[in-house]
């Protein structure tokens, strides 16, 4: 368990101050009951992400965040088969036994602190790595080239 150093004896929080912080904006985006919630949320959301992102986006979006969301980012190992952005969505539903509106809402809760953290230009990185769908969920217009 990681605990907050700066926290008075007897009183140490289960999770580093900055993924408190993290927790409390997902839960404030998401309009999570708890933080418990919010913290399932964003474990389940950032390791579907991990299991799609891979390269040097990969490893800059976990240094970017707190240490405990890098974890669950960096736990998963990529697929080989990205998905778009709705079947992003549609797996996690699955896995989760989710409603799809529940889990786009929990996606875009997530993405829109991640986003936070890594800034526009890891951003942008990532979503040109990725399949179509993914711009809407990080709260971007897609734009798609004329053909």
């Amino acid at each position: 368990m990681i605990t907050d150093v700066r926290a008075p004896h007897g009183q140490q929080q289960p999770y580093g101050t900055a993924y408190e912080q993290m927790l409390e904006k997902v839960r404030y985006e998401g309009a999570y009951p708890t933080r418990e919630k919010a913290d399932e949320a964003v474990r389940l959301v950032l390791a579907g992400l991990g299991r799609q992102v891979t390269g040097d986006e990969r490893v800059e979006l976990a240094a970017r965040l707190p240490l405990e969301a890098a974890r669950a980012l960096t736990a998963q190992i990529p697929d080989t088969r990205p998905l778009t952005g709705w079947a992003f969505v549609k797996d996690l539903s699955t896995r989760t036994g989710a409603s799809l509106a529940t889990t786009r809402w929990d996606t875009g809760s997530v993405f829109s602190a991640v986003s936070a953290y890594a800034g526009p230009d890891l951003i942008t990185r990532i979503l040109h790595q990725l399949p179509s769908g993914y711009a809407l969920l990080f709260g971007r217009a897609e734009l798609i080239p004329a053909a």
